[in-house]
């Protein structure tokens, strides 16, 4: 069972971070599109190969983001139509997300085998989460997962942010 850990910096205008694990190694780079469309998000091992690409649909009524792992087209987070609290499904052959997704404490199974499970860590500067892999071969796709339900996230605060 391996564990990484995933600090965005608050104050990075690119959307630039990496994933480090355990004994602080840096194993992923993420590095996200700034100021242009559509919005994405390139996930890189340190061989510096994409593992994983984020991409939000451009021209949609609600908000959509695409997850590719390894040019495979493997997950959609699309918001749900609602009035009172955003609701976002997830879309994915086999991948069920259980717990709080939305506030980063979830686990995750493929065809009901535990692969995995995220928890945000509270009172740090910046979003922080702890992903503990349990299935190797999910890695690419739990990390992915994070960072393309963080941008959901923080698309939905930036949009209630300018609706006041």
């Amino acid at each position: 069972m391996r564990k990484l850990y995933i600090k965005q910096k608050v104050l990075s205008m690119r959307g630039r971070f990496s994933v480090k694990d355990a004994e602080e190694q840096e194993v992923y780079f993420v590095e996200g599109s700034f100021m242009q469309i559509p919005k994405t998000f390139s996930i890189n091992n340190n061989q510096l190969e994409e593992v994983a690409m984020i991409t939000k649909k451009t021209f949609s009524f609600l908000p959509t983001f695409y997850v590719d792992v390894k040019g495979q087209e493997t997950m959609t987070i699309k918001k749900q139509f609602s009035f009172l609290k955003a609701r976002y499904t997830i879309d994915a052959a086999g991948i069920e997300v259980r717990g709080n997704w939305w506030d980063m404490n979830f686990e995750v199974y493929q065809n009901q085998s535990l692969v995995g499970s995220v928890r945000k860590e509270w009172f740090t500067w910046g979003d922080s989460y702890e992903l503990e892999i349990v299935n190797d071969e999910m890695e690419a796709l739990l990390v992915s997962l994070v960072i393309a339900i963080d941008c959901a996230k923080a698309d939905q605060s930036a949009a209630a942010g300018a609706a006041t």
